[in-house]
């Protein structure tokens, strides 16, 4: 590897001095490297060109942010946990010295995830806005603590009408965040399949269902009061009356380098659930 960007959480206190300490250590092993916030999108995707590996130091947050930045070049991702969780993280502060040399010399391997592709309609005549999202797509109730209701359909065909407070569309790696907190199921980071539920729904449908990857889902929103669409917890636009938003499989994925075992995903669950790192 000759170039590695470094994305670091401006909001912990530790994690600056920590990616400052990556960098001159990178450095000392002969490779360039550059350091940005993981909150200026704009300004890391400026430094992308040449970049052989991201480095997030963080929690899972930070490397959301980092796949929004990285999804569309394809460039890998490895993650220092400073976070609580870390399901997406690779290494812990300790390790992180001590493994990176594996992964400069050809070590580890790829983990890629699914993504989604949210396309927003908001007015007849306008151009769609597309995103991508590595955790969920979230249509919700905005300010006003009052249920709303999205029509949903699967592949053009009408599914219900959800009363609810939002629907969640999740993908495999997002099972364990927000939907998971909302009743939906754990998914294998790597399956392909994502999940629609409702949030606290009232007098409506209540299951969750895992919809196969190719499937298109629709979620017109039906409020009278102002809705709120999430990507990934971090992009958050409000939603007019009747705007739709369209969901489903993007043509990019996230690639995590990793060098743990692939079967640590399972022996770190229930311990990462507990809270415990």
């Amino acid at each position: 590897m000759e170039r590695i960007g470094i994305l670091y959480h401006p909001m912990n206190k530790a994690a600056y001095p920590l990616a400052r300490e990556l960098r001159d250590f990178l450095s000392t092993k002969g490779v360039s490297v550059w350091l940005c916030s993981a909150w200026e999108g704009e300004q890391a995707r400026c430094q992308l060109d040449g970049t052989d590996l991201l480095l997030t130091v963080g929690g899972d947050g930070t490397i959301l942010r980092a796949a929004q930045v990285a999804a569309a070049r394809s460039i890998p991702i490895t993650g220092i946990n400073l976070g609580r969780l870390g399901f997406m993280t690779e290494l812990s502060v300790d390790e992180a010295k001590e493994r990176l040399p594996e992964l400069l010399a050809g070590g580890g391997w790829l983990d890629e995830r699914a993504m989604l592709e949210a396309e927003l309609e908001t007015k007849e005549g306008e151009a769609p806005s597309v995103f991508c999202a590595l955790n969920d797509v979230v249509v919700a109730r905005g300010e006003i603590a009052r249920m709303i209701r999205v029509e949903a359909r699967i592949d053009g065909q009408p599914l219900t009408t959800y009363k609810a407070d939002g629907v969640i569309v999740a993908t495999a790696t997002g099972s364990t965040g927000y939907s998971l907190s909302a009743g939906g199921p754990i998914l294998h980071p790597q399956a392909e399949e994502f999940l629609l539920l409702p949030i606290l729904p009232h007098l409506s449908s209540t299951y969750t269902l895992v919809l196969p990857a190719a499937v298109v889902v629709r979620l017109d929103i039906g409020a009278a009061h102002q809705a709120t669409l999430s990507l990934d917890g971090h992009i958050n636009l409000p939603l007019a009356t009747r705007a739709a938003v369209t969901v489903r499989r993007s043509a990019h994925k996230t690639r995590f380098l990793r060098i743990h075992p692939e079967t640590s995903f399972y022996g770190s669950l229930e311990r990462r659930l507990k809270g415990k790192r």
